[in-house]
């Protein structure tokens, strides 16, 4: 604990302290063991300190959550904390009051408590950070959803692993199952099945472990539970000729005047592999066109920098970048990003007859071509982003030139036959226009230069590359034959 710091807690003091590297406390100077408590997340909580049995220094130290900032202010928290203080002063323990009033807590209240203090990543490198935004919200979703209406009912304290193994079964089952109307153009559908089951009862032993530190039981009833925790390894992706049916299904939605914005989201998902958010909500300031990269400010597995191919570079180039939003992709209307992906997806993917394939197909489709065409895992890894811990000291040593050779390598294969173009098309591109009027060693350089992208070498260092070759072998235009090059 850090050492008491005496300063009146005020509005200003409250909002004015800042997050550290680790948890530590504010304590007041003018009531004796009310303080702020501020977590490595930011996130703000009012408690009381005290001593049990009548205080004194061998007496155990007690602490008591009053509530976080924002549900109280600092005056309407300091009020509660003289209540539970007063209450110490006559000899009673509300520590240890409210653990046992927790344990007699229902399952329902529980997961209302999880909301209000338990939201946190339990493990890996965000460990204790909040959860984001999208990812709290699916959890409490599920827990309301599935857990609520059949384990709602029962104490914390009565549920077991036959309890859980029941629930698994009838959330498989459907008994969850419901489709509501709850307003214009808004409704509830809540299915059950194999997938759903797995994932709410992850969400319920993270509630369980949540109340294990909370000290509300003394076990998880989840760990013990014979039910299946783990989703199955997802296997499907997109063979080459099934991608050429997606461009084109693309391509003649563009032409049937669809949103362009919509398109191009699934032509990107297409060429580099990133999750369905990360291309949505992508920004400018992510884009680095020059270097060929994406620097996502905060991905699944927070920063993230991954490599861009050729196809992906020029697609992004030819985006018009909206005045007032920062967005690649910015909302029709307000301030956010484009959010109609959905809808246009499902047309896509019927025209191209491809049932069942979601954004994330195509992101397996990238690691599945990368694999079958020789590259490493280590840069098929770069190119994804992938969160695996395993991986991950092998990915820190992956230098970015390297990997955007992969990529190019790998997304031109892509890139093709979105466009429908086979190989024998490709073979017959390559020979490249060079504009009149430039002198040998310039239709040298454009020619090279043309044959290179082709080849998925990156266009911002192959003038250079050039140079260097003819500098090398000092070569000047005058010695260079007035042969075609192309």
């Amino acid at each position: 604990m850090a050492k008491r710091v005496g300063v009146a807690l005020t509005k200003r003091v409250v909002d004015s302290a800042d997050k550290r590297d680790q948890r530590y406390f504010i304590w007041d100077s003018e009531l004796s063991g009310f303080g702020l408590r501020v977590e490595t997340s930011g996130a703000k909580t009012f408690v009381v300190r005290y001593r049990a049995e009548g205080g004194g220094r061998s007496a155990a130290q007690r602490f008591v959550t009053i509530g976080r900032l924002g549900t109280l202010t600092p005056e309407q928290a300091r009020k509660q904390a003289k209540t539970v203080l007063g209450g110490v002063a006559k000899g009673e323990d509300p520590a240890d009051e409210r653990r046992a009033k927790r344990r007699e807590m229902k399952i329902g209240g529980l997961i209302d408590l999880y909301e209000e203090e338990g939201c946190v990543i339990q493990r890996g490198k965000r460990q204790g950070q909040p959860m984001k935004p999208l990812t709290r919200q699916l959890t409490l979703a599920r827990l309301r959803n599935h857990v609520v209406p059949l384990l709602g009912h029962k104490r914390v304290s009565e549920l077991n692993a036959g309890d859980i193994e029941r629930f698994v079964r009838d959330v498989t089952a459907g008994k969850t199952n419901r489709d509501e109307k709850i307003g214009p153009r808004r409704r509830i559908i809540v299915r059950g099945g194999d997938g759903a089951a797995r994932k709410v009862v992850r969400d319920l032993s993270a509630v369980f472990s949540f109340a294990i530190r909370s000290e509300i039981v003394l076990r998880n009833p989840c760990e013990a539970a014979a039910v299946r925790k783990t989703d199955n390894q997802r296997e499907r992706f997109l063979a080459l000729d099934e991608v050429a049916r997606l461009g084109s299904a693309l391509d003649e939605l563009e032409a049937e005047g669809v949103n362009s914005k919509a398109v191009n989201i699934a032509r990107l998902w297409a060429l580099t592999g990133c999750r369905r958010e990360e291309i949505a909500s992508l920004k400018w300031t992510e884009v680095e066109l020059i270097e060929g990269l994406l620097e996502l400010d905060d991905s699944k597995t927070g920063k993230s920098i991954r490599p861009l191919g050729a196809a992906a570079v020029t697609l992004l180039e030819s985006l018009p970048r909206e005045a007032g939003s920062n967005f690649v992709f910015p909302a029709e209307r307000g301030d956010g990003h484009f959010q109609g992906t959905k809808r246009i997806w499902a047309r896509a993917i019927r025209k191209a007859k491809l049932p069942g394939v979601t954004p994330h197909t195509l992101r397996h489709t990238i690691g599945s071509t990368a694999i079958s065409t020789g590259e490493a895992l280590a840069l098929t890894g770069a190119i994804l982003g992938h969160s695996n811990p395993r991986s991950t000291a092998i990915y820190a040593h992956v230098q970015n030139d390297p990997s955007r050779r992969a990529a190019n390598r790998v997304t031109k294969i892509i890139a093709a036959a979105l466009t429908g173009n086979n190989r024998s098309s490709r073979k017959a591109s390559r020979k490249t226009v060079v504009p009149e009027g430039l002198t040998d060693l310039d239709r040298l350089m454009h020619s090279l230069s043309g044959r290179l992208l082709l080849e998925g070498i990156d266009a911002a260092r192959i003038e250079d590359i050039v140079a260097d070759i003819v500098a090398a072998h000092d070569v000047s235009p005058s010695k260079l034959s007035s042969r075609s090059y192309d």
